[in-house]
């Protein structure tokens, strides 16, 4: 039986959503990888809805308007300090796009300086006020990117003494003067990050050049996981999972864990965390098995496919955090649309996480989805984008890139929901894909070997 989404936010510990309206923000994450291509941090994306003074409030005498109330830049960074964005960032630092207004808003000395760093924009007035702002505030330890650079301008050169970073965008700037510009900047000091990094071959001419931070989906896509080979364990873990999806009895899955395992001693440090023990300690497989529950062991046994092999935190893997909190979201979504039920949820999970399966295998799409034998409006949704599922998968790569403007159009066909519904519901499915592995007690597993 699915719990409900609600219920396993609570059960797990996860952050809820619990946006402050008032705020009028919203934002979605992006990965930023380091050149092993482990997360590194995360850029919040901006959405700010507008605000229109109704005729009544306009109306209103002096006498009769409220005591004004936090400016909107406390606002604005209270919306970043909220709970849920904090979680969604998952203990990694936060790149934050900041205005020409908030850095002289005192409201910005909020912020933890270690834990963002603020993003000017390329177009910012930068006079002689700003320069002695920037000054001020890297004297308390608040460190600068420049933004969106495609050229060396007088703004770029009168900002980039004070700027730690500067992220070029890899799909703008003239590519004759990429190598010498990016040596430039080396021999200056500055982190180089690379933005719109969406092909193997724009990551790997970034890395030779240099670069530090890679910005883009090129992790996710088949190019970009060639040195994903399609190992003994993989085989094993989709071995699993077509046995799972046959109801097996606890003594058939007890002879397949069995062969692997590296996957037993998940499955015993899984069923071990705090939130599935059975009052003790669990000592074996079957335990372990019946401690933990097929519908959860077929969530995990998904999600390990993207664990690309190496020895560190699952947190910090890209391609998995992206499956696991496109699943999240899927399954979270689900529930608002109501052309779909709630026995949906499963399907809506195993819609997010399979969506870009080739991305681990290699080949066809189709081809994958065959052999994982998943029902045609999973199918459909991963491979046409029909049904609820293909609108809601649709939506959730828009939140990936934070296309704004897609997600108003998406939501103007959702009764009911709005942007800013579909941005928590972003960060409460990223907390959830942060915080799994630890809810786990899994820090420092074993990663399964290539």
């Amino acid at each position: 039986m699915t719990i409900t989404a609600v219920a396993e936010r609570h059960a797990e510990g996860v952050p809820g959503i619990t946006q402050d309206a008032r705020a009028n923000v919203s934002f979605a994450r992006q990965s930023i990888l380091n050149r092993d291509n482990m997360l590194c941090a995360f850029e919040l994306k901006l959405y700010q809805a507008p605000v229109a003074e109704t005729r009544e409030a306009a109306e209103v005498t002096d006498s009769e308007r409220p005591k004004p109330g936090p400016s909107a830049a406390e606002r604005f960074i209270q919306a970043v300090l909220q709970q849920d964005v904090r979680a969604a960032l998952a203990n990694h630092p936060g790149y934050l796009p900041v205005t020409r207004e908030l850095l002289f808003d005192e409201a910005i000395r909020s912020l933890p300086a270690e834990r963002f760093m603020l993003e000017l924009p390329p177009d910012i007035v930068a006079d002689d006020t700003l320069i002695a702002r920037l000054v001020e505030l890297h004297g308390r330890r608040y460190r600068f990117v420049i933004d969106n650079v495609a050229q060396a301008d007088e703004t770029f050169a009168r900002l980039l003494p004070y700027a730690d970073a500067v992220k070029i965008d890899m799909n703008r700037i003239p590519q004759a003067v990429l190598p010498k510009f990016a040596s430039v900047l080396k021999s200056a000091g500055k982190l180089l990050i690379a933005q719109g990094v969406e092909s193997q071959e724009v990551f790997e001419q970034a890395l030779n050049l240099g670069f530090d931070r890679f910005q883009g989906y090129y992790f996710a896509n088949p190019q970009g996981a060639a040195a994903r080979k399609v190992s003994a364990p993989r085989h094993a873990l989709l071995n699993l999972l077509q046995l799972l999806g046959g109801e097996p009895t606890v003594a058939q899955l007890e002879a397949e864990l069995k062969l692997n395992p590296v996957l037993v001693m998940h499955l015993m440090r899984l069923a071990n965390s705090s939130g599935l023990a059975m009052g003790r300690k669990v000592t074996t497989l079957r335990e372990a098995i019946n401690a933990t529950g097929t519908n959860r062991i077929a969530r995990w046994t998904q999600l390990l496919l993207y664990a690309d092999g190496r020895k560190v935190a699952l947190e910090d893997d890209p391609l998995l955090q992206l499956a696991a909190t496109r699943a999240r979201f899927m399954e979270l979504a689900v529930e608002r649309l109501p052309e779909a039920g709630r026995d949906e949820t499963d399907a809506a999970f195993l819609t997010g996480v399979f969506s870009f399966v080739d991305s681990v295998f290699g080949g066809s799409l189709e081809h994958t989805l065959n052999v994982l034998a998943l029902s045609k409006p999973i199918r459909d949704a991963i491979l046409l984008r029909e049904g609820a599922l293909g609108k809601l998968l649709t939506l959730v790569e828009a939140l990936e890139r934070g296309a704004w403007s897609d997600i108003e159009s998406a939501c103007s066909t959702l009764d009911g929901v709005q942007v800013s519904d579909i941005a928590q519901m972003g960060l409460v499915a990223a907390a959830w894909a942060g915080t799994a592995d630890r809810s786990a007690e899994a820090t420092g597993l074993e990663r399964i070997e290539d």
